[in-house]
């Protein structure tokens, strides 16, 4: 039991980190999108 616990906890971290990551990279292309326009 306290496996399957431990397993579960760390997939859930897993993936918050891996969502964090994606919206960093969605802000970054967003942000060089808007900012490759006024070059």
């Amino acid at each position: 039991m306290k496996k399957l616990l431990f397993v579960l906890v760390v997939a859930g971290a897993g993936y918050a980190v891996w969502r964090k990551l994606s919206e960093d990279n969605a802000e970054r292309d967003l942000w060089s999108e808007v900012t490759d326009t006024f070059e």
